[in-house]
């Protein structure tokens, strides 16, 4: 996978200011403030910066927590995880591994199979329908 790498500016000229706070500046939006997701048919979900393949909406599930979810990822290459102590707390942090967007956080308390809560701020990722 050949990684992407932007200028603050170039990243400006192709992301609103809130998708740029979420994705550059690991920003998180508001609990329950963003974009649904209500999906029907199958699809992925991409990233809203280069358009990587992260989940599929297979992995989609309702944990209440006010930002989408996944048990899984789409693939084991598809994302990065980092440590993050920010903001008081020890959490996992997960970054789209070709162009290093923020996502969100991966936590423990998932369903089965995995046991993984992919918790991603929707301001981070776009669905694309599978044809």
């Amino acid at each position: 996978m050949k990684k992407i790498i932007k200028s603050e500016e170039e990243w400006k000229k192709i992301l609103t200011e809130e998708e740029f706070f979420v994705t550059r500046k690991k920003g998180t939006e508001t609990p329950f403030s963003g974009k649904e997701f209500n999906i029907i048919n199958k699809g992925s979900f991409n990233c809203k910066c280069c358009n990587a393949d992260l989940f599929s909406s297979l992995a989609k599930y309702d944990s209440g927590c006010g930002w989408p979810t996944f048990y899984d990822q789409i693939a084991p290459e598809a994302i990065k995880k980092q440590k993050d102590s920010s903001q008081g707390m020890n959490r996992i942090e997960i970054l789209c591994a070709k162009c290093d967007s923020h996502l969100g956080h991966v936590f423990e308390d998932g369903p089965d199979p995995t046991g993984q809560r992919y918790c991603v701020n929707s301001l981070s990722i776009n669905y694309q329908e599978s044809e």
